[in-house]
């Protein structure tokens, strides 16, 4: 009795890779839709995840249709840029609540400020998606067959 294991035992199941590609179209698709019904391209800085996301969703379906490594290239970049897009949302919905709050009330401070700039008009933390859908999108990627070099301990072969 050996304790190999199997040629495929390092690979991902097609099945879960496909699911996870649906999720990531998915969560582009609604929060790009979300994000234009919501008006959000009053100046440049609110264009960029409305960008992303389109960009995203396109490489998404390039990937289900035809999964080259130039197109698992071009979605990683991607995927790198949607994380600290996230961030950049995250730290200007929280700078504009800040800002909002101090107008209404410039004596608050402390906990009750971050109460405030947390429930604040913009929703603070709800650019974190785009975090979200980047490590999703990681995920996607993670070991795929086209990626995976003939002969590699991954690849299950020995070209």
């Amino acid at each position: 009795m050996t304790n190999e294991t199997p040629p495929d035992a390092h690979r991902l199941s097609p099945l879960w890779r496909r699911l996870a590609l649906g999720l990531f179209l998915i969560g582009c698709g609604g929060t790009a839709a979300e994000l234009l019904l919501l008006e959000h391209f009053e100046d440049p800085w609110q264009w960029t995840p409305i960008a992303l996301l389109g960009a995203g969703f396109a490489g998404g379906v390039v990937l289900a249709v035809h999964a080259t490594p130039g197109a698992f290239r071009v979605f990683r970049y991607l995927m790198w840029l949607f994380m600290p897009a996230g961030g950049l949302g995250m730290y200007l919905h929280l700078k504009s609540n800040v800002e909002f709050e101090r107008e209404l009330n410039p004596a608050v401070g402390g906990f009750d400020l971050a109460v405030d700039v947390l429930m604040g008009a913009m929703p603070a933390l709800a650019p974190g998606h785009m975090i979200q859908l980047g490590l999703l999108g990681f995920l996607v990627m993670l070991r795929h067959p086209a990626l995976l070099k003939p002969g590699s301990p991954q690849s299950g072969g020995t070209e």
